[in-house]
């Protein structure tokens, strides 16, 4: 079919350049606080890019200026080496060639699922690709039903496949996931992959999900309050997360300044720490499974809670009455909340420093004037 060599070339001519550019992007909202920070980065063609962060940290806001929704203070987006925002242009979202698969699916209720799969499409264009779409996606035989008559998960393939229809350079996806089933989520977001690849799309997805978006993602970009904290691959993100908020929100772990974590070291521990310079302005790493827990009634740490995991238990310990530790252990270590234990690391385990937060960009003197 033509529309699948002109996906095949496509991939063929982008996949080492970078199809997406956000350089130096600053956005906020008219007298507000900044919600966007000196965002800087590069999305190769053909990879998927999570936007990861808690709820109100900038994520939506940067898909909206991607998507051309909103207009950026300062800075410079660019898609496939075109500028589409600046000081000098600005391209309205339907001359960008992007996708958008919203929150909520956005459907017509009164048009049936193939009506709603080519509204994007002009007259004059093939439907052939719909087809495509709809039979890649498991729903070929479901043309005629409403979206009334399908199932969440089935209501989010179609959504997917309108918003693939008209074959966007660049697909945004908001949260795509967060409305689904566990079973159901959970298959569709192995399947995601798969079929950005089939249909040789370039996405970016927003997730407050740290899992979902290490499962599934290429590259993983850690925001919190308008910050760009990290951009990585998963492995390197979790191997060597860049600062404090991207190894308690992305790893969950433990982020402890070196006297706090000093009585649960060994000897051969604390003469690796002292060895280590830079400890000045950062933190030590404590990963959920570093640590060990040993019933003592007469022992510094106290069992706050825990978590049955199924195969491993979830333990809080209070330190002391100002630090709190987190930590995973084996089932044969079973403590009941409120019981004196003593804590450790286990002999493995090496120091590991991480700054304390990502630096605070200088904010632009004046706007940019806008075309």
């Amino acid at each position: 079919m033509p529309f699948l060599r002109s996906i095949a070339g496509r991939r063929e001519q982008r996949i080492l350049t970078p199809f997406l550019d956000v350089d130096q992007l600053w956005h906020r909202y008219q007298a507000s606080q900044w919600s966007l920070q000196n965002i800087s980065f590069q999305l190769p063609a053909g990879q998927l890019l999570g936007l990861l962060g808690p709820s109100g940290c900038g994520k939506t806001t940067l898909l909206r200026l991607i998507a051309g929704f909103e207009r950026p203070t300062h800075g410079v987006i660019a898609i496939d080496g075109r500028e589409v925002a600046s000081s000098q242009r600005w391209l309205t979202p339907e001359r960008r060639g992007v996708g958008m698969l919203f929150q909520d699916y956005a459907l017509f209720p009164h048009l049936s699922a193939w009506q709603n799969a080519c509204f994007g499409l002009k007259p004059t264009d093939d439907t052939a690709r719909v087809s495509w779409l709809l039979e890649l996606l498991g729903l070929a035989g479901l043309s005629l039903r409403f979206p009334h008559e399908l199932s969440g998960g089935q209501r989010q393939r179609l959504a997917l496949v309108r918003a693939l229809a008209p074959n966007p350079q660049l697909l945004l996806l908001d949260e795509p996931f967060s409305n689904l089933d566990v079973d159901v989520r959970l298959r569709l977001r192995a399947e995601l992959p798969r079929v950005l690849r089939e249909c040789g799309v370039t996405a970016v997805m927003v997730t407050h999900d740290p899992e979902e978006a290490l499962a599934i993602c290429d590259q993983v970009a850690v925001i919190s309050n308008g910050l760009w904290h990290q951009c990585a691959p998963p492995r390197e993100l979790v191997g060597a997360p860049a600062t404090g908020f991207v190894a308690r929100f992305v790893l969950q772990a433990n982020v402890m300044q070196p006297t706090e974590l000093l009585p649960l070291l060994s000897s051969q521990q604390k003469e690796a720490l002292a060895r280590l310079g830079g400890l000045e302005g950062s933190a030590l790493l404590v990963r959920l499974e570093d640590g060990r827990l040993e019933p003592n009634p007469g022992g510094f740490a106290e069992v706050i809670s825990r978590e049955f995991l199924g195969h491993q238990w979830l333990y809080q310990v209070a330190l002391n009455p100002r630090q709190r530790l987190r930590l995973k252990v084996g089932l044969e270590q079973d403590i009941a909340p409120g019981q004196r234990c003593d804590v450790s690391l286990q002999g493995c385990w090496t120091p590991q420093l991480i700054p304390c937060q990502a630096e605070e960009p200088e904010a632009p003197l004046r706007p940019i004037p806008r075309a």
